[in-house]
């Protein structure tokens, strides 16, 4: 098997699998949104990550710190191509506009989203498989910190959508 395909098999937490769960019937079945700007944004949850992980290992490991300068840029460019449903379009036209970055606006549930897609993205990525099994070691790290932290960064109800289109995705 392919080190692409193995990196396909991020293990999720049963916990965060049921997240996005929550936050696809949210969206497509209940027709809520998540309220904008979030808090804590992506930037504070990556900010918070790296300090979390500084302190455990006592210095800033300048490998995590590309990872997730990595994550935030594919974070921001994926969002609008292949995060939101098709509810969450015009949400995202109105947030994210004079060169805002959509890491400032958007949290956890769209962050976990990008989980989802990253074994996709990184396939189209040229990398030496024990870098790949070790960028692999660090993004179930950071999923983990996620799922410890679920109840400070994801919501557990969403707002209802102002003018929801009836179309689902």
């Amino acid at each position: 098997m392919r080190s692409v395909e193995k990196l396909a098999m991020l293990q999720f937490p049963p916990t965060l699998k049921k997240q996005l769960v929550d936050d696809w019937e949210f969206v497509t079945q209940l027709g809520k949104l998540v309220k904008l700007p979030r808090s804590p944004n992506v930037d504070d949850i990556l900010k918070k990550y790296l300090e979390y992980r500084t302190k455990k290992d006592g210095m800033i490991v300048e490998s995590v710190a590309e990872i997730l300068k990595g994550i935030r840029c594919y974070f921001d460019k994926a969002l609008p191509l292949m995060l939101l449903y098709k509810k969450e379009r015009q949400q995202y036209q109105e947030a994210v506009h004079d060169n805002i970055s959509p890491s400032s606006i958007y949290g956890a549930e769209h962050l976990l989203r990008l989980f989802v897609k990253l074994p996709e993205l990184l396939s189209y990525v040229n990398m030496e498989e024990d870098a790949l099994g070790k960028l692999q070691q660090k993004l179930l790290d950071l999923l983990k910190f996620l799922q410890k932290n679920q109840n400070l960064f994801f919501l557990s109800t969403y707002n209802g959508s102002k003018n929801m289109d009836k179309s689902d995705d």
